[in-house]
């Protein structure tokens, strides 16, 4: 089976479900890993799985990571009762660089200003969550360098986690696309290239805002490196 989720009992609006279904399978179609998430239900997401404490937005499936796939059959299937959340695994055909929207926003700003080379082939699919994050799609297996790793602001996601994809609502509002992958050509950037330009962003902003006790993150924590 194609790990069969439990619906949870809650009213679901048949053009979401549609619309995420196609999205879901457009991704799966490039090559990305697609998996369901929870269903939101007012402020809430809800799995169907018993049990389950998880009110943020997380996997429905319990082996989410075995089953997240690209084949655009299956994840359509997932589809076909309730409008999940879309969620990305990463560290596949991608791995993500997740920081606050004024440092992304200041990093592409600064890329997109330099005459002469601008954004393309700095510049991939880039996302953001209505809660003030920005998540920098790139291509995977580059660890972060020891200035980002060591930053509270900067989270790679890499095997083992996930994101939320365009265009899942979560209690705040909508995950958007900022540089969308058609803009990009479903093309992903060098981790390296995209680094540096955070790094430079990084250095260019701590003086103004300092580091903060703990970062404001996606809703459910994730493994990350």
């Amino acid at each position: 089976m194609w790990g069969r989720v439990r619906p949870p009992t809650v009213r679901l609006s048949q053009l979401d479900r549609v619309r995420l279904r196609r999205v879901a399978v457009r991704y799966a179609s490039h090559g990305w890993p697609v998996t369901p998430g929870a269903c939101l239900a007012r402020h809430r997401f809800v799995c169907g799985r018993a049990g389950c404490p998880t009110t943020g937005c997380h996997p429905a499936l319990e082996q989410w990571e075995q089953q997240a796939s690209a084949d655009p059959a299956r994840v359509a299937s997932w589809w076909r009762l309730r409008p999940h959340a879309i969620l990305l695994a990463t560290g596949r055909a991608f791995d993500v660089l997740e920081v606050p929207a004024y440092l992304g926003r200041y990093a592409l700003d600064e890329v997109r200003s330099r005459p002469g080379r601008g954004a393309a082939g700095v510049v991939g699919p880039i996302a953001a969550t209505p809660g003030g994050r920005w998540m920098f799609l790139v291509s995977p297996g580059e660890t972060l360098r020891p200035e980002l790793d060591e930053s509270l602001y900067v989270i790679r996601h890499g095997a083992g986690s996930w994101i939320p994809a365009p265009p899942t609502r979560l209690p705040e509002g909508t995950v958007r696309w900022v540089h969308s992958p058609e803009e990009s050509r479903w093309r992903l950037p060098d981790p390296h290239r995209v680094q540096d330009i955070l790094l430079d962003a990084l250095d260019a902003l701590t003086p103004t805002f300092p580091a903060p006790s703990s970062p404001s993150r996606l809703p459910t924590p994730r493994r990350g490196s």
